[in-house]
């Protein structure tokens, strides 16, 4: 059994360059047995990522005071009043005196006042700000507050100094927590009364299945140098990619123009512009049981490309585009007239302000699901590491998801895949 069996951690992430070693953290607190919810500042999201942390954690970081859960229940206060002790490391200079002063102005402040359970902290700054009177001062404040310091080490700092100020090690810290515990009963036993787990255990689920997935944008060449592209990243395509990798399945990634690491384990296929895609999706789409189209296909491009670099003469450009193929459409038609047995096919569509006209794509291209989302909206748009997105299944039931991480919308879209395929199966015994 581990020392922390059945323990709620939260684990509280300030805004030092030692926020690093938070990983390392979380790692070591559940491999004790603990579940772990992680509290970030606002600037430790500038060190180290929410994506990171919920990865190894299983729980979307907690980064606001006023973040509501699925359920709609305030998340510092589940968090607060079901926690069996709070871990904050690194904690910084800053945060200490917001602390000893009582200021709910970020998270991990505002659940320790929030809640009756022990609290241990783990500073990490320069060594002459440790030292200076000002922190000296907080630090005693804390520990009238019956909160453990974990003092920082002796070492090599940010600063390019060697001194007192260092991150303690994660065995120190392991230490401090485990004896903050001792004769203490584990505060909410309950799952259900505790911040809720949103990622998935490792499973195998979709052992078998051979998903196509395609990602990022495309660039449809003026000349040799210029082209028309867009703001696609390839993020969400590559979380679906490594998700389904993650749970069993064999993947075929095509990538168009994409800015984040490409899974090792998919079969890649680079395809960056809307004719290659199309190729490569057609082509793979014939032994695949799903297709899920998450790439961002110019709908233009320029009717003609120059051979050679356009001159720049001050006289200005003008370019007569012509419409490109709708590859989701094409794949939906090819699949549905060779018979057999059908792969699911999934669309996505990036709306600006409405998502009105989602559901009438849904249709009319006549996909199993269309996975609609703003991209204006903050933590919705290309790039961010979170999406909200709503789920449209033409003749059936519509959900509007909220925000989340994109490997979280990955699985749970990988989840609806699941449940689509048992039912289309058990509808064909039936008939």
């Amino acid at each position: 059994m581990g020392s922390l069996d059945g323990r709620l951690v939260l684990l509280g992430v300030t805004g030092s360059i030692a926020a690093y070693k938070s990983a390392e953290l979380a790692r070591a607190l559940t491999g004790a047995g603990a579940d772990v919810q992680t509290l970030m500042s606002r600037s430790a999201q500038a060190f180290i990522g929410a994506l990171t942390l919920a990865t190894l954690t299983r729980r979307r970081p907690m980064t606001d005071p006023l973040e509501l859960l699925p359920d709609q229940r305030i998340g510092h206060i589940v968090a607060a009043e079901s926690a069996d002790v709070i871990l904050v490391a690194p904690a910084t200079a800053r945060w200490l005196a917001a602390m000893a002063a009582g200021l709910a102005d970020d998270v991990i402040t505002a659940t320790c006042l929030a809640s009756p359970a022990p609290v241990v902290v783990s500073p990490a700054m320069d060594g002459d700000m440790w030292n200076h009177p000002a922190t000296r001062r907080n630090v005693e404040t804390l520990k009238g507050f019956g909160y453990t310091i974990v003092e920082p080490e002796i070492g090599s700092l940010a600063s390019g100094q060697s001194g007192v100020g260092r991150l303690a090690e994660p065995a120190s810290i392991l230490a401090a927590v485990e004896k903050a515990l001792e004769g203490r009963p584990i505060k909410q036993p309950d799952p259900e009364m505790r911040p809720p787990v949103v990622m998935p255990q490792p499973t195998s689920d979709l052992a078998g299945w051979r998903i196509v997935v395609s990602a990022g944008g495309t660039a449809e060449a003026i000349d040799p140098v210029r082209y028309i592209g867009n703001r696609s990243t390839g993020k969400m395509g590559v979380a679906i990619a490594e998700a389904a990798i993650a749970r069993g399945a064999q993947v075929t990634l095509i990538a168009g123009m994409t800015s984040v690491a490409l899974p090792a384990d998919a079969n890649l296929i680079h395809a960056p512009s809307a004719a290659e895609m199309r190729e490569a999706v057609l082509a793979a789409l014939e032994d695949a049981d799903a297709l899920v189209m998450a790439a961002a296909v110019a709908d233009f491009r320029p009717k003609t490309t120059a051979q050679t670099k356009i001159a720049r003469d001050g006289a200005g450009l003008t370019l007569e585009l012509e419409p490109t193929t709708d590859i989701l459409a094409e794949a939906v038609q090819t699949a549905r007239a060779r018979g057999g047995r059908q792969p699911l096919i999934v669309g996505f569509a990036a709306e600006t302000g409405s998502l009105e006209r989602a559901a009438a794509k849904a249709a009319r291209k006549g996909v199993d699901l269309m996975v609609a989302n703003d991209v204006a909206e903050d933590g919705s748009g290309f790039g961010t590491d979170t999406n909200r997105v709503t789920v449209i299944e033409p003749d059936g039931p519509t959900e509007a998801w909220p925000q989340m991480s994109k490997r979280q919308v990955a699985d749970r879209l990988l989840d609806r895949l699941i449940s689509l395929r048992t039912g289309k199966s058990a509808s064909l015994a039936v008939t």
